[in-house]
């Protein structure tokens, strides 16, 4: 499977909520969620953690990618991923890149080929 990789530089295709998603896993998302809302101190059910990618076309999303500043910016913009913005990196990505240094590492690769 090619890698996913989301706006903010996360590969959705290694992320146990799209996986579980794309799997129709349920008991597995079940987990995921029960393990995020330990680990985010908050309340996520399997449905807010079915996914099939923040750049999907479809309706399933990551709950949090209804408030994601970063997704939101780079639709508006219209860029592949922030690797592809003239304002790279941003001032929410570095404050991202802080808790996703992957994340990070992820986009800087992207950028090197550009």
């Amino acid at each position: 499977m090619e890698k996913m990789i989301a706006y903010c530089g996360l590969i959705c295709t290694e992320c146990p909520a799209y996986i579980a998603t794309q799997a129709n896993d349920r008991k597995q998302l079940e987990k995921v969620a029960a393990q995020w809302s330990v680990e985010y101190n908050t309340t996520l059910t399997a449905d807010d953690c079915a996914c099939d990618g923040c750049q999907a076309t479809t309706e399933r999303h990551m709950s949090h990618c209804a408030e994601c500043k970063i997704r939101a910016c780079a639709i508006e913009k219209g860029v592949r991923n922030c690797a592809h913005c003239s304002d790279y990196p941003c001032q929410e990505l570095k404050e991202f890149f802080v808790y996703a240094p992957q994340a990070q590492a992820s986009l800087e690769q992207i950028r090197q080929k550009l």
